[in-house]
């Protein structure tokens, strides 16, 4: 059988394309504790635990794109805090959902905006 994308990457692979590749990846260190290193020449691949986000500047051929993202973390309220630590806006402080989830809500300074969720069960 032919291999159609790298090993171990997933189908679908959201990607951002930000005018500051830098910074957008040192906040995703930094709130989600995201693997991964600025590449020249190509997009940066970072890890945000089992998951892959392409980042790029778009190298003059592409305008900003932000992204909405659900990002499932282990503690919710402690990475909401680190996200407003690092300057993201709050959209939602955290709370309970009805399906289980302890969500909050915040954009980055790139416009992006992420969903930070913690599963804890039917509620």
């Amino acid at each position: 059988m032919t291999q159609f994308k790298p090993a171990g990457w997933p189908s679908v692979i959201p990607r951002i394309v930000t005018s500051d590749l830098a910074g957008l990846t040192e906040f995703l260190r930094d709130v989600f504790d995201a693997q991964g290193e600025v590449r020249s020449g190509a997009p940066t691949e970072m890890r945000i635990g089992d998951s892959i986000i392409l980042i790029s500047d778009g190298g003059g051929a592409r305008e900003a794109m932000p992204a909405f993202l659900y990002v499932y973390v282990g503690n919710a309220d402690q990475t909401y805090r680190r996200a407003i630590a690092a300057g993201a806006e709050s959209i939602e402080a955290p709370a309970d959902t009805p399906y289980g989830d302890r969500r909050a809500m915040v954009r980055d300074a790139w416009a992006n905006v992420w969903q930070i969720a913690t599963y804890r069960g039917n509620l």
